[in-house]
C-alpha cells in the first residue's frame, strides 16, 4: 500500500527497514547517531547490523553548513575514533561538489543567470 500525495511523493514508512536512533554529542564538535535495527513491534532485529552516522556543522559567511557521513565502526568507541577523519572527508567532498556545481552554472561561463530579474536585460 502506498501513500502518495497529489505531487506523487510517497510518505509511507517501510516497516521492514526501521531503526531506533540513539544520539551522542559533546555539544562542541558534532554528534554521532547510532541506528539500531528494529522490527515493526520495536524489538531488536538481529538480522541487520547497527550503523553509525556522524554529523557536524561548519560555520560559513552564509551561515552554518551541515555535513554528515557514515562512520565505519562496530561500536561507539570506534565511531568516536573515526569521526574526525570522516567529517574532514565529508567536508572536502562537499567543497569539491560545490565547486563543480559553481563551475557548471551558466553565469560562471559568461551566460545569463537562471533567475530572471525584472528590468534587467540579458
Amino acid at each position: 500500500m502506498t501513500s502518495k500525495n497529489e505531487d506523487g511523493v510517497d510518505f509511507s514508512i517501510d516497516p521492514d527497514a526501521l531503526y531506533r536512533e540513539e544520539s551522542y554529542t559533546d555539544l562542541q564538535a558534532g554528534s554521532v547517531r547510532r541506528l539500531v535495527p528494529v522490527q515493526a513491534d520495536g524489538s531488536l532485529d538481529p538480522g541487520r547490523t547497527p550503523m553509525f552516522i556522524g554529523t557536524a556543522q561548519v560555520l560559513t559567511p552564509e551561515g552554518p553548513l551541515p555535513i554528515q557521513a557514515v562512520l565505519a565502526a562496530n561500536n561507539l568507541k570506534e565511531a568516536l575514533a573515526v569521526f574526525p577523519g570522516a567529517m574532514q572527508n565529508a567536508l572536502e567532498q562537499m567543497i569539491e561538489e560545490l565547486e563543480k556545481i559553481q563551475q557548471e552554472r551558466p553565469e560562471a561561463a559568461g551566460g545569463s543567470p537562471r533567475i530572471a530579474i525584472p528590468g534587467r536585460d540579458f
